[in-house]
């Protein structure tokens, strides 16, 4: 089966030529390419998050094979979905699952289970696909959407994906897929963000899971930033760092109600 767009001509281009000038104008040249473990990158329409998306995926190595996890906003599936097979069609292309990375995070894990109703309307993992295309052409994928949980299942989950990936004994990028606070005045919105921002770069996902319901921070895909961060301390990583930070109204100019954008690379 192949997942056709579903927000081709919404949050992004649907024309190739279109979309390859929006984000090649957010391009910067030079950039140095490392390899990392993880990130975080927003999900929201190109001309309001994709210079914070862009500048995530111009600073690291792609590499042959990337565990996307993005929270469902709606509500549609089962509560840790993992799509089941196949491929997701962009205007760069096809990009095929990883059936064998799957199928080993399915073994490793009682949570997870396929389901490919939570992917059919959720836009948070098709947005970074184009941005991903446009570095590395050709990759495989292992899509996964999730619900509101606790941090005991996130913990359980993260191990999941950290056992497979070591299992696999491949460099594979996990993506985070996450907007910030929303709809708030960007006062407010980017002081809220700063502290769930130190914690991700701290790599401290119990902090950042506390701060989200201390501070009421309204960041849509926390939970799969807690899994991300659990899992690649566990291969390895050892810091964090905020690639780029922009608010809605840097774009819009209403500074009233904002949503917030971070990227952060963890390696």
């Amino acid at each position: 089966m192949e997942r056709e767009p579903i927000v081709a001509g919404q949050f992004y281009p649907a024309s190739l030529k279109t979309l390859t000038d929006q984000i090649e104008s957010f391009v910067e040249i030079g950039i140095r390419k490392e390899k990392v473990k993880g990130v975080v990158s927003p999900h929201a329409g190109y001309i309001y998050s994709g210079k914070v998306a862009v500048e995530v995926f111009s600073k690291i190595e792609i590499p042959d094979t990337v565990v996307l996890i993005g929270p469902s906003h709606t509500g549609t599936g089962d509560m840790f979905a993992l799509y089941p097979g196949g491929s997701w069609k962009t205007p760069f292309g096809s990009l095929v699952i990883d059936r064998e990375l799957s199928e080993s995070i399915l073994k490793h894990s009682e949570l997870i289970s396929e389901d490919e109703q939570a992917h059919s309307y959720e836009h948070s993992l098709e947005v970074q696909l184009p941005i991903m295309q446009y570095f590395k052409k050709d990759f495989k994928i292992v899509p996964i959407v999730v619900s509101q949980t606790d941090i005991e299942s996130c913990e359980k989950i993260a191990f999941a994906i950290s056992e497979a990936i070591k299992d696999s004994k491949r460099e594979i990028l996990i993506v985070a897929s996450s907007d910030m606070t929303h709809y708030e005045p960007e006062e407010s919105a980017k002081g809220k963000d700063q502290k769930a921002i130190d914690a991700i770069i701290d790599l401290d996902e119990e902090l950042l899971f506390n701060r989200i319901r201390e501070y009421n921070i309204s960041m849509c895909g926390y939970i799969p930033t807690v899994i991300m961060l659990a899992a690649s301390k566990r291969l390895g990583a050892k810091e964090g760092e905020l690639v780029k930070y922009m608010t809605s109204g840097d774009v819009s100019g209403d500074h009233d109600s904002v949503v917030g954008y971070a990227g952060v690379i963890v390696k």
